[in-house]
């Protein structure tokens, strides 16, 4: 009796309980459409009560949990605007409520700050900036973002390497040392260690990616010459409380990418990301003996923590660690043949470390300090030429930005670089290698904005910068650009001339496989590479009922001096390093257009036709592997019913001259046209679970399978040379040749098939 009076009790008590918290909230819901069609996986959320949910395949909603009071709804999907009501809860009162969509021209006001270092509208800035979401990203998942943005109009992923698969990044055809990788902003990635600044950063933790196109020196220094590719990372305020993506293919690649969002407390709030590549499968579909792809373990760990301030100042800080064992070469080779002349592989460790932040003055909160510092470590084999390298660079930046007499806006800053370099070869010794003389430059520099509003329609954007080399000397680097926009904000033209420059960094990962036994000479006193460079940009944003039309079209033109040029010729013992005696030109157009229409069709495309070409001593060369022509695209369906989105991605490229090896090499001159392409199904299941599978290089491309020269004597064991270095052609070697890895174009990797998951957690 007394236990079931006790059972009795506590079940009124439970009884009252939920009658309680049933009375004191209600819900929302209803149907959410576009253009009369319904909508799935549509974000309602209330913020100050952190609850949301989403529809389902059929458009509906239900929000339940509500207290009573005025609330804020906001809802919001990818290509549609935000909408926010303000609703009237009372208790135990349901609402209901459709809503109806609207397209969103949000890409149109994107927050930017890569032309400028000052956040502004992208439909206000004064520079051209294109920004590519991670939305744009996930239509062709990759395991790096080098590989990513290979469907961006105007830049190109390219191997250096049929063995060990190093790379570049060109823009408009200019080769990877012009392109200027910058991390949240700040210039992490230089010199020996360009590509990683691309690769083993968790792409779930990637925001956007901000390009511009032509010299930035006057803002960001030496090296921007060609354009800068800014990584923006999340705020830890906007991570996701726990994402993880994990995808494999049939060649035996698997990238996972996880994603953590944490509090210490009430003051810091973090964001962890983890990446892991890892491929083992040795493939060789061209029947050459070496690998079609290198073999990969990648790990890397990333992490920003931001010190929440009650009077809402920036103060962030970030640190990223890479460790990367990389291998290419003969099929059979192993660990245990690492620098044996047994068996040929081109095998890489690295350590890579990178740390970046940013501080505002709470007492001044136009003043900013920024700071950021790496280490890279390579211990490499090319066959049997041993590079060990180590580099460290510096950076500081403090810049100070304030409106001025209504119409100004100026910017005023300082920076420091400090950059160390030193390897086991000839190019870091002195007194014929028997001192070692590692690289240290010092690299001060000031620089003054002014963006000026003539009016509403008008723009102007002034820019000085000064810098001090301490090998190279004094530099400077202006800049003009001019804005005009239509009085809707729908039609724009924007012309910049600026000036870049480049102090040379002749190391390299390759350096030791072309230099290992040769000394560095220096010709003359090298001046820094300079470029006039100037860019005429054209948008118009036709804005329909349903839908948004963007058409944006370049034309672009580089002019460089004193650009420096190894000659591996002269001496066969010697490289040596001098100025350019000529010029060389860029330059070319390119056209963008973006489609979204009604039935969930989304269209991306574009184009660039140029002319890269080199004038030394009065002759002129085309630039080697660089396209005249190229394309991308991106179509996206969405079949809503069944809740599935369809992308289809590609690129096509005309003939680039390849390097030959002498007049008798029979390998063509000039590459084919080429396309990749690649087919992705996604299908979302709940709120939490996406499923993505497809096919990547739908027509099996691949470059011709004797790429690689001589890949049956790797060593040159049966190659005869003369007193000067220079291959006699004999029986067994007609041709004059000798193994040469550097005839690449494009991947050796074929079609193949991939599936992945997404899995996402939001508090």
């Amino acid at each position: 009796m007394k236990l079931n009076f006790i059972k009795l009790f506590f079940g009124l008590i439970l009884i009252l309980v939920r009658f309680d918290a049933y009375a004191q909230t209600t819900s929302l819901q209803g149907k959410i459409t576009f253009n009369n069609i319904s909508e799935p996986f549509v974000n309602v959320f209330i913020k100050d009560l952190s609850l949301g949910t989403s529809s389902d395949v059929d458009g509906v909603y239900l929000l339940e949990g509500i207290t009573q009071g005025k609330r804020t709804v906001e809802v919001s999907a990818i290509g549609f605007k935000t909408q926010k009501y303000v609703f009237t809860f009372k208790e135990g009162v349901p609402k209901y409520f459709n809503f109806n969509l609207e397209v969103a021209d949000d890409h149109l006001k994107e927050i930017v700050i890569s032309g400028t270092l000052v956040p502004v509208s992208k439909l206000e800035s004064p520079v051209a900036v294109e920004v590519y979401t991670k939305q744009f990203f996930k239509k062709n998942p990759t395991p790096s973002i080098f590989e990513a943005i290979q469907n961006i109009n105007g830049i190109r992923p390219q191997l250096n390497c049929n063995v060990c698969n190093t790379g570049d990044i060109q823009i408009n055809g200019l080769e990877g040392p012009y392109t200027f990788v910058l991390i949240d902003g700040m210039p992490i990635v230089s010199g020996l260690s360009t590509v990683y600044g691309f690769t083993g950063i968790p792409q779930s933790l990637i925001q956007k990616i901000e390009i511009v196109k032509g010299s930035a020196s006057t803002i960001y220094g030496s090296e921007a010459v060609g354009g800068i590719i800014n990584i923006i990372t999340k705020k830890p305020i906007n991570g996701l409380s726990l994402s993880l993506d994990s995808f494999g293919n049939s060649w035996g690649e698997l990238n996972s990418d996880i994603g953590l969002h944490y509090d210490l407390g009430s003051k810091l709030q973090g964001l962890l990301g983890i990446n892991h590549f890892v491929y083992q499968n040795p493939i060789d579909n061209n029947g050459d003996g070496f690998t079609d792809l290198t073999l990969q373990n990648r790990f890397s760990l990333f992490n920003k923590i931001d010190f929440l301030r009650d009077d809402k100042p920036i103060f962030n800080f970030a640190v990223r660690y890479v460790y990367e064992d990389r291998w290419g070469g003969e099929i059979n080779w192993k660990p245990s043949d690492r620098g044996s002349d047994l068996i040929y592989a081109e095998s890489i460790y690295t350590n890579r470390w990178e740390t970046f932040g940013t501080y505002t003055l709470p007492s001044a909160p136009d003043l900013k300090i920024q700071f950021s510092g790496n280490g890279h470590a390579q211990n490499s084999y090319y066959g049997v030429v041993p590079y060990k390298a180590d580099q460290y660079i510096g950076f500081g930046q403090i810049t100070w930005n304030t409106p001025f007499r209504d119409k100004h806006l100026v910017l005023i800053g300082g920076a420091y670089r400090y950059t160390y370099y030193d390897d086991n070869t000839f190019a870091t010794m002195i007194g014929d290698g028997v001192k070692n003389n590692p690289s240290t430059i010092h690299l001060p520099g000031i620089f003054l904005q002014d963006e000026i509003n003539l009016n509403t329609q008008h723009k102007l954007l002034l820019g000085i910068r000064y810098d001090y080399n301490s090998i190279h000397g004094n530099v400077f680097s202006p800049r003009v650009n001019y804005k005009w926009s239509s009085k809707d904000k729908n039609e724009s033209i924007r012309i910049s001339l600026g000036n870049g420059f480049r102090v040379a960094n002749v190391f390299t990962e390759d350096h030791a496989a072309l230099t290992g036994a040769r000394s560095v000479e220096f010709n003359d006193d090298l001046k820094p590479e300079t470029s006039w460079n100037t860019n005429l940009n054209y948008v118009k944003n036709i804005i329909l009922k349903k839908s948004i039309l963007t058409l944006d079209g370049s034309f672009f033109y580089n002019y460089f001096s004193n650009r420096i040029l190894p000659d591996y010729e002269s001496n066969p013992n010697k490289i040596i390093y001098s100025n350019l005696d000529g010029n060389s030109v860029s330059k070319g157009i390119s056209f963008n257009v973006d489609f979204m229409f009604q039935n969930g069709l989304i269209l991306q495309a574009g184009a660039t036709l140029m002319d890269v070409s080199i004038i030394d001593k009065k002759i002129m060369t085309r630039q080697l592997l660089t396209e005249r022509f190229s394309g991308v695209w991106t179509i996206t369906y969405r079949l809503k019913p069944l809740g599935l989105t369809i992308d289809y991605t590609g690129n096509v490229f005309g003939p680039m001259r390849l390097p030959l090896l002498g007049p008798l090499d029979p390998r063509d001159q000039y590459s084919p046209w080429f396309s990749v392409q690649n087919l992705q199904f996604t299908k979302k299941t709940g709120k939490i679970l996406e499923l993505y599978l497809g096919v990547k290089n739908l027509l099996n491309f691949t470059p011709p399978s004797n790429s690689i020269a001589r890949s049956f004597d790797p060593f040159d064991k049966e190659v005869q040379f003369d007193s000067r270095g220079n291959v006699i052609p004999t029986n067994n070697n007609p041709n004059g040749l000798t193994f040469d890895p550097s005839y690449v174009f494009a991947s050796n990797q074929g079609i193949r098939l991939f599936l992945g998951l997404n899995f996402t957690i939001i508090d």
